[in-house]
């Protein structure tokens, strides 16, 4: 009888224990889940101090406006800048082309006017031994021609002026005088100097009398 109670005994004890033991898995269980809810709390929680995220700190810095507009005006300072560089290049370079034309076009015109001057020099030393006289007048009248050929051949073009209506854009009136008859009134008498013009455009004007 006494074995037996001692059995009993020692069996509600070792009962006893494992509830315990239960129990103290329970709570840790419990305490270890509460843990773990508190630290996704703190982390979502942006209204607590100390908290706030460097994603948000970026985005802020993006929306800001003070900054946004200082990105604009830098950017539309490199624009301008590199705008001026090369307009300022385009210019130089227009202007060098520019020179370099005109160089080369007084050089073709020179190079064609060579024959005429060579022309004009034995002309002259054939005035110089020679007395006939028709013949000096055919050796200028060649070199005459030669010339106004090789002018008109690099776009040089008289102007018709004499028994024309004056123009104030072509013409460059020297004096009037009595129209010998009346449809002659304001219309060119005589051509003092003839007008010229290169490839259309006037480049003198002509200097004539007119008649009122």
């Amino acid at each position: 009888m006494g074995l037996f109670n001692s059995f009993n005994k020692k069996k509600s004890m070792n009962n006893k224990d494992n509830e315990q033991k239960d129990e103290m898995h329970s709570d840790n269980k419990a305490m270890e889940q509460n843990i773990d809810e508190a630290a996704m709390n703190f982390i979502s929680d942006d209204s607590l101090a100390g908290t706030t995220h460097l994603n948000d700190e970026l985005a802020n810095e993006e929306e800001d406006p003070t900054l946004l507009l200082e990105n604009q005006v830098r950017e539309a300072n490199d624009k301008y800048l590199r705008l001026v560089a090369e307009f300022d290049n385009f210019r130089k370079r227009n202007a060098k082309e520019k020179i370099d034309l005109i160089k080369s076009a007084s050089e073709d015109v020179i190079k064609s006017m060579l024959d005429v001057l060579d022309d004009s020099e034995r002309a002259a030393k054939q005035m110089e031994t020679s007395e006939d006289l028709t013949l000096i007048k055919e050796g200028v009248s060649l070199v005459f021609n030669k010339l106004k050929s090789t002018l008109l051949s690099k776009g040089l073009k008289p102007m018709e002026s004499k028994d024309q209506d004056f123009d104030v854009e072509r013409h460059e009136a020297i004096t009037e005088i009595p129209a010998p008859t009346e449809d002659m009134k304001g219309k060119v008498i005589d051509e003092v100097i003839k007008g010229y013009y290169l490839n259309d455009k006037i480049i003198r004007f002509a200097k004539v009398v007119v008649g009122k």
